[in-house]
């Protein structure tokens, strides 16, 4: 959206509010002093914290919910995907209509920038480096996807110009931002619907590494192989390489953290160029993490530990399973949710081969999302070719994956796995709900 349609807005409604990053840019809007309401499918933890802050949610998508004397109309992408009947309802209203990744793009253009893209750790890396930079006074707007434990919300309303923003590749939505710094984590294969092969995943990076400014830098791992290969004509003077950073004290377990934590870091050094090594490592030690991500829930009746992480492809998969069991001496009971049919199809063997450190693995019905079952792959099958790999796994619907956690005992752990709502399953079982 251009800046004079931007600066004009006085009333805005948003179609998906509930979403995770629609509701961080709904309080963005309203703390610019915008009249903000919305719509979502139904009543969640996200809707009850915006309706605490004085924005009105309705539940349904309806045509008669959307609010006409709005001056834009913000969309989620997934209200786009699954409900487009309903959408060109919304436009037939000519009102400006907007999605929520070219909305942020707006807010963007107009701040200095630091987005955080890869594919995975994308939001713990968000949130240490908006912590870094808080902490030392810098005062960023942020804009993270998911609820930052430190912050108590997934938006952080700044006085400066610094904006701190997670960037999504799915639909080319990295290229709506115009970041000055650009924190690139690490490169694979994924959103396998929208991208056909790694090398149409690479052209979007290199498309956003080709956007940064001269006077902007790229911090990412110079060695990683789907990586390296984009920097070819990159000034090496502008490619920060953030494996130099050193190994931080961190309250979050595992390798993978220490990678997201070391690329925070070297960002934060762009943002604050004096600061020093102790007010980032004082940052970092004290960052609690995000909802979902590798988070303790709490323990069962029996006394077994219960976490809950986002991770729903096979490397993240298998990093955050080998970090659970070097946290205990116990067994590792995982379920894991999987995210489309296009992904579990995919990359079905890399899926197979990840569970191999736990003891049990439930895997859920596929969580659809915006497509059909066409009929190739299921629970069923990716259950099977791990057990072909020696790993005790079955296919289990919520409520028989809810009893075989209750089988654990004190000392073992069980995890919930997955971008679907496997997590309600692990907040059921802490919270002594044994219907």
């Amino acid at each position: 959206m251009d800046k004079l349609i931007f600066n004009k807005i006085k009333k805005a409604y948003f179609i998906g509010i509930g979403g995770i990053g629609m509701s961080a840019l709904a309080q963005l809007f309203k703390h610019n002093g915008i009249v903000v309401a919305g719509s979502d499918r139904e009543s969640s933890p996200v809707t009850n914290l915006l309706e605490q802050k004085g924005i009105v949610v309705t539940f349904g998508q309806r045509i008669d919910n959307v609010q006409k004397d709005a001056d834009v109309i913000v969309y989620s992408d997934a209200i786009e995907d699954a409900e487009p009947d309903f959408m060109n309802s919304v436009r037939a209203l000519g009102i400006p209509t907007r999605s929520y990744f070219q909305m942020l793009g707006a807010v963007s253009a107009e701040k200095r920038t630091f987005a955080v893209a890869g594919t995975h750790g994308k939001t713990t890396t968000t949130g240490m480096l908006a912590k870094i930079l808080i902490d030392a006074g810098v005062a960023p707007t942020v804009v993270v996807g998911s609820i930052v434990k430190d912050f108590g919300s997934n938006y952080v309303a700044g006085s400066s110009n610094n904006f701190v923003v997670e960037a999504c590749e799915y639909h080319n939505h990295l290229l709506e931002f115009s970041p000055e710094v650009l924190v690139i984590n690490n490169l694979e294969w994924d959103h396998t619907d929208f991208f056909p092969t790694l090398s149409d995943l690479q052209e979007t990076f290199r498309k956003a590494i080709s956007k940064v400014p001269a006077n902007g830098v790229i911090v990412t791992d110079i060695k990683n192989p789907n990586i390296a290969p984009l920097l070819a004509s990159v000034e090496a003077g502008r490619v920060i390489d953030y494996t130099k950073e050193p190994e931080y004290a961190l309250l979050l377990p595992g390798e993978f953290n220490q990678m997201n934590a070391r690329a925070a870091s070297a960002a934060a050094r762009i943002a604050i160029p004096n600061i020093t090594d102790e007010a980032i490592e004082s940052s970092l030690k004290t960052f609690h993490g995000t909802w979902r991500r590798f988070e303790y829930k709490g323990k069962t009746m029996q006394g077994a530990d219960v976490y809950d992480d986002y991770a729903h492809h096979p490397t993240a998969i298998k990093k955050t399973i080998h970090a659970l069991r070097e946290k205990t001496t116990g067994k590792v009971f995982v379920a894991f949710h999987p995210h489309l049919f296009s992904r579990t199809r995919d990359l079905f063997e890399d899926f197979a081969n990840a569970f191999g450190e736990a003891d049990k693995v439930f895997i859920a019905p596929i969580y659809s999302a915006r497509e059909k079952d066409d009929g190739t792959v299921s629970n069923e099958t990716l259950a099977s070719r791990i057990c072909e790999n020696g790993v005790d796994a079955k296919a289990l619907d919520f409520d028989e994956i809810k009893a075989e956690f209750l089988k654990a005992k004190q000392g073992d752990v069980v995890m919930t796995m997955g971008a679907g709502d496997i997590y309600k399953v692990a907040d059921n079982i802490v919270s002594n709900k044994y219907e």
